[in-house]
């Protein structure tokens, strides 16, 4: 079986595609809960897997994930302080010599 990517995915919607594909999603500490219990009730998406998408396991492997409930920040993260927002010309302007035509077999 080969293990599929379910990183960032809500753990629900993982937990199916690892079914479809033949592994289980488990919690990596093996003394805590079913990572079933720990992803009930709410809105939890997979931070990490292991191991890593595109490995080969025997069918039922165990994937170990890692969770984060939904709406969940790291409590030191700075939001930067701007009263202004910018100005238009701050943004990036597109220069013409460098944009790349896909339909011209030249390129």
């Amino acid at each position: 079986m080969t293990v599929p990517d379910v990183v960032g995915l809500p753990f629900h919607v993982g937990r199916a595609i690892g079914h479809d594909h033949g592994v289980t999603l488990a919690n990596p500490d093996p003394d805590g809960p079913p990572v079933g219990a720990l992803a009930w009730p709410g809105l939890f998406y997979i931070m990490s897997q292991r191991p890593a998408a595109g490995a080969v396991v025997t069918r039922h492997s165990s994937v170990y994930v890692e969770l984060s409930e939904h709406g969940i920040a790291d409590q030191g993260a700075v939001r930067p302080d701007a009263d202004v927002p910018p100005a238009d010309s701050a943004h990036a302007i597109a220069d013409r010599e460098q944009i790349l035509d896909l339909n011209d077999p030249n390129t």
